[in-house]
């Protein structure tokens, strides 16, 4: 079945048709006020800043970055009302939303469940960016990034889960959802200052 980007190109504005490679952000715009969240706080905080520093690196190697983020129930909400209220003063997750506020020529999906692929428009954009090789950050490791490493995996996607660009409730879990997605989905989980964006 040919590329809906290759077909019909300027149904999608100025999405780039040569992206080889996607960044996604998954859930980092969150207010973390759920049950257990101050337990992580400090760790996504630690993988917002690495996800920060990939990101820029991303961009100088022509790499889009998506934000896959939860649409917490809100089924009337959209990205950047999203954004406003992580934003409010009090918000526990407003210093991580601060390290990872969108640029203009980033991409937003909003996703119902927990994988990023699931009843969602990644698949199209994904497509139309022509990206093979995804780049998996965000919260949480053994949840959400790692449903959508699974979604991305059976699609023949090639992997990349820096290890100190994710987040779960407790150490212990990121270490699992690592060795589980190197092991299963064959992501490479080296550390971010590691992985040659060129190279994918």
């Amino acid at each position: 079945m040919p590329s809906s980007r290759r077909g019909s190109p300027d149904l999608h504005g100025s999405a780039p048709d040569d992206a080889r490679a996607a960044l996604l952000i998954i859930d980092m715009i969150n207010a973390f006020d759920f049950k257990g969240a101050g337990r992580m706080l400090a760790r996504a905080r630690a993988a917002a800043r690495a996800i920060r520093a990939l990101k820029r690196r991303a961009k100088s190697a022509g790499i889009p970055a998506v934000y896959v983020n939860d649409n917490f129930g809100r089924w009337r909400s959209d990205f950047r009302t999203l954004l406003k209220h992580v934003m409010k003063r009090g918000s526990p997750g407003r210093t991580i939303a601060e390290l990872l506020v969108p640029e203009e020529e980033d991409y937003f999906v909003l996703k119902p469940k927990h994988s990023g692929f699931q009843f969602s428009a990644l698949d199209v954009l994904l497509d139309h960016l022509g990206a093979r090789t995804l780049i998996l950050s965000g919260v949480a490791g053994d949840f959400c990034v790692l449903f959508t490493a699974h979604d991305a995996y059976m699609r023949d996607y090639r992997l990349v889960v820096p290890r100190d660009c994710i987040a779960s409730l407790e150490p212990s879990d990121d270490r699992y959802a690592l060795a589980h997605m190197a092991k299963v989905t064959k992501a490479d989980v080296r550390p971010s200052a590691e992985i040659d964006l060129a190279a994918l």
